[in-house]
């Protein structure tokens, strides 16, 4: 932001002020506010429309939902506007996807029904904060002027159900009479389905109500942002100093030239008296350097010498007390209670005149705060006890209704008879298949390639059921196997099964034979891998 080609004067203003600087810019900027605006949420209303028909109240609520994703439009030209140029109408349109991808997401859910949503929204659309940082500018920010950055959210709502009732009364206001009379509206109303265009006519009415009020809307929150920045940064004051830099720049750049001239051509005889002069006019004179530094000659602080000078030593002392006694280094803070009176002889002589200091009265204030200390720890303990107390018969109470949530057995395995029999129609427990699976596949791969592929590949299923404890159903695919396979983080697992599956597949569903170098090939990966068990 170049604050030295700001369009408005920047200074401190009231929140509502500032409100009333948001309303100016919107109307400085409106043809360029509303065209944007129009271009971008028309075709959406036309949209949500045709798409819901039947369904007006759901298409206004979904284009009422989008609002966040509209107001990023004209707080790109206003903050542009602002500071420079205003953009082109097809340059803003053409950045206007640019800025809607960040944070769109929690713009359009949990953030939705925030109320300071126009003063928030430069943070992260100009500032491009998020997460906790986010936070922390907002907090800062928030201070002063999120109560009117609120209200101004309230109000607008208002000013929309008022600006669309009006659309409603004038259009009716423009119905003329005959027609009016010859209009029966109970019998319009009752017709079934025939009365939607009348529902969708007041969805368009609050489409063009938000072409005047939404630019309005973004450009007042865009106003109290810069607001509440121009307090805290301090802008004008920056301004005024580089006001004042370029006034007298050119007036300094002449005073340095003249003094350097007159230096320069100044006799050096001249100088050296004016030296001397000025040495003797000391009140102060230093010591001669060649006498030897001894104790007479030191002079200490409280020597006279230093006494008969503008500033003493105890002027400096009493100065440097009372630095030391303001902040930064030391922060006294008003704190209010009860106190008892200080028991000073010097305090007992401002209050007590007769000179008789009030013993017992000091002694039974100590006494009852005393008191009311101990009632209060015996109070605090009792508390305490009682929520112990709670929070046992409670779970004693309903133990059985807790039990049904935290289960005892988590870390116990599966059982291995819960584990299916059958998968895709194959048979894939431990009694069907082989001890030594891979030589039986190689047995039956020159008679029957399909029985040595189907061996594998059940033999895989069964060792992935009991020795990695997959939960495989039998309405899972072959993809999901995979899927699970994957999750188990073995890329060599993970590659055997997938080839294995794919030489399975194509053989079984489209009848094509493996190559002879894959029977070598999945028979040694086979007895790497699975011939003794899971890995762990």
């Amino acid at each position: 932001m170049r604050l030295t080609e700001a369009q408005v004067e920047i200074r401190p203003r009231n929140p509502w002020e500032a409100v009333d600087l948001g309303v100016l810019l919107a109307r400085q900027h409106r043809r360029l506010l509303m065209t944007s605006w129009a271009l971008v949420t028309l075709p959406v209303f036309l949209l949500l429309t045709v798409v819901l028909w039947d369904h007006p109240p759901l298409a206004v609520l979904l284009f009422w939902w989008l609002k966040p994703a509209y107001e990023r439009l004209p707080l790109l030209i206003l903050s542009q506007a602002l500071f420079g140029a205003p953009p082109s109408l097809k340059g803003a349109l053409k950045a206007w996807p640019r800025i809607l991808k960040p944070q769109l997401l929690a713009s359009l859910t949990w953030r939705r029904f925030s109320l300071s949503r126009s003063f928030i929204l430069p943070v992260q659309q100009l500032e491009r904060l998020d997460g906790p940082l986010r936070a922390q500018r907002i907090a800062h920010l928030g201070q002063d002027n999120l109560r009117v950055a609120r209200c101004l959210t309230s109000l607008g709502s208002t000013l929309e159900i008022c600006f669309g009732m009006s659309l409603v009364l004038l259009f009716y206001a423009f119905i003329p009479q005959q027609v009016e009379l010859d209009w029966s509206w109970r019998s319009l109303l009752q017709t079934r389905g025939g009365w939607k265009w009348l529902e969708h006519l007041n969805n368009a009415f609050y489409a063009l109500v938000l072409i005047l009020w939404g630019p309005i809307y973004v450009s007042c929150g865009f106003a109290l942002y810069l607001n509440r920045r121009t307090t805290l940064e301090a802008w004008d004051i920056e301004l005024t100093f580089r006001r004042l830099r370029q006034r007298v720049i050119g007036s300094a750049y002449a005073l340095l030239l003249g003094t350097s001239l007159i230096f320069g051509f100044a006799p050096q005889t001249v100088m050296a008296d004016d030296t001397a002069a000025d040495e003797s006019n000391h009140s102060c004179p230093l010591p001669p350097l060649d006498l030897p530094q001894t104790e007479e000659h030191l002079a200490a602080p409280d020597a006279a010498r230093l006494l008969t000078q503008p500033l003493t030593s105890e002027a400096s002392r009493s100065t440097i007390k009372a630095v030391l006694a303001s902040p930064p280094f030391k922060n006294p803070k008003a704190v209010s209670g009860w106190r008892l009176p200080d028991q000073t002889p010097e305090a007992n002589k401002k209050t007590d005149k007769t000179g008789v200091t009030p013993q017992w009265l000091a002694r039974v204030m100590v006494s009852l705060l005393n008191t009311g200390k101990t009632l209060a720890t015996v109070f605090e303990a009792f508390l305490w006890g009682l929520i112990t107390l709670a929070v046992g018969w409670i779970a004693c109470r309903y133990r059985t209704w807790f039990s049904t949530f935290v289960s005892r057995d988590k870390h116990k395995p599966q059982a291995l008879h819960d584990a299916p029999r059958q998968l895709f129609g194959l048979q894939v427990d431990a009694k069907s298949l082989p001890d030594d699976v891979a030589s039986a596949a190689e047995r039956l791969w020159s008679e029957s390639p399909r029985e040595a592929l189907s061996l594998l590949y059940r033999a895989l299923l069964n060792r992935l059921l009991t020795d990695y404890q997959l939960p495989l159903r039998n309405a899972d695919t072959e993809g999901q196997v995979l899927e699970r396979v994957a999750a188990l983080n073995q890329p060599p697992l993970h590659d055997f099964a997938q080839e294995l599956t794919r030489h399975w597949q194509r053989l079984a569903y489209g009848h094509e034979l493996p190559a002879r170098d894959v029977q070598k090939n999945l028979c040694e990966g086979w007895r790497q891998l699975l011939a003794s068990g899971a890995s762990t």
